[in-house]
């Protein structure tokens, strides 16, 4: 049993949010969709999902509109090919909006990285100049473009 689970409060669209990502992810499944009592106002009505996406366990909770997602918290996601990239940043963008540096935000609000796992390599290279070179490609991009930051990596 993994320690710290991630859950992420939507108001009313935990069910469809949790269906939506476990439909992106492969290796992913839902586990269970909590619902109201018998005798609460709201019965019948989801109240918590649990589901894995590629192993990785979270929860969904309808706790209402009190509180709303931003950028302070996100979901990365480690791409090994540019068919990756491009895959998880069209499933994820749609309904939502791209951001920059590998950012975006989905249909409910909830951020995103979309992450080559060329990019932090290169940002670390012990080269500064070309780490630096590679930190500039990447601020003009929104989604990364893997053959973009290799070219600025070599100057």
């Amino acid at each position: 049993m993994q320690k710290i689970t991630t859950c992420l409060w939507f108001d009313g669209q935990a069910e469809d949010a949790m269906n939506f990502y476990v439909s992106i992810f492969k290796n992913s499944k839902v586990l269970s969709v909590m619902r109201w009592p018998k005798g609460h106002a709201d019965e019948g009505k989801v109240l918590v999902t649990t589901f894995e996406l590629d192993g990785v366990p979270f929860q969904a909770l309808n706790g209402g509109p009190q509180f709303k997602f931003n950028e302070a918290m996100s979901q990365s996601i480690d791409c090994k090919t540019q068919e990756e990239v491009d895959y998880f940043w069209e499933k994820l963008t749609e309904g939502g909006e791209p951001g920059v540096c590998s950012w975006l935000k989905d249909k409910f609000g909830v951020s995103w990285q979309v992450v080559p796992e060329q990019l932090p390599r290169l940002l670390l290279d012990p080269d500064r100049a070309k780490a630096g070179r590679v930190m500039s490609a990447m601020m003009q991009m929104s989604k990364i473009d893997i053959a973009k930051i290799e070219a600025a990596a070599r100057g």
